[in-house]
């Protein structure tokens, strides 16, 4: 099968996903001025959306820049897309009870926790689309030993056990990743400027 659809398919997910947070970004009614004081009460909403925000976008241009590796896809792949996709589209959730909750402990946990399968989603079809492309592909020698995906699952599983000691240590620990993987994934790009 082609990759057409299936890419298409995620970017149209993608940008509901994006669409649903952004709308949950709401002034409430007990809000009243037009200073900047007046909005500290929506900074841990705000801040909640801004880093799934970028999560999200990480996602998009990993997936855009892995995609762009491969010729054909396997049911096992279409599969595997839509457990990312299934995931990913729980965030927009995660991120309001998150804000909405100025940062407690149960909703940054649960966050963790679903950056966390996020995490191991993408692993799998990363490792599906390599598997299928042969051990000698450009995926398959771009994703190599995959230190950065592994070190990422570590600082995630020790941001969940910070959150249960101090929340904010634990969400520290989501935007040290991000900020990790904000820049696409230099060992893919470089295979695709090869090109």
């Amino acid at each position: 099968m082609k990759k057409e659809r299936l890419e298409a398919f995620s970017d149209g997910v993608i940008a509901i996903i994006i669409t649903i947070m952004v709308l949950e970004l709401k002034v409430p009614s007990g809000i009243h001025g037009g200073d900047l004081a007046a909005l500290k009460p929506m900074l841990p909403i705000f801040l909640s959306y801004l880093l799934s925000f970028i999560n999200v976008g990480i996602y998009w241009n990993n997936h855009h820049h892995m995609f762009y590796l491969v010729e054909r896809i396997t049911g096992g792949a279409l599969w595997a897309n839509l457990n990312l996709l299934f995931w990913l589209s729980l965030l927009p959730f995660a991120t309001a009870w998150m804000g909405d909750n100025h940062f407690s402990q149960w909703p940054v946990v649960a966050y963790g926790c679903l950056l966390f399968t996020c995490g191991i989603a993408y692993i799998i079809l990363q490792f599906i689309l390599a598997s299928h492309c042969a051990k000698n592909s450009e995926l398959a020698e771009a994703i190599g030993a995959d230190w950065k995906g592994k070190v990422s699952m570590g600082l995630y599983a020790l941001g969940i056990g910070l959150s249960f000691v101090k929340p904010y240590l634990g969400f520290s620990i989501y935007i040290l990743v991000a900020v990790m993987w904000f820049i696409p994934d230099r060992r893919i790009e470089r295979k695709v400027m090869g090109k």
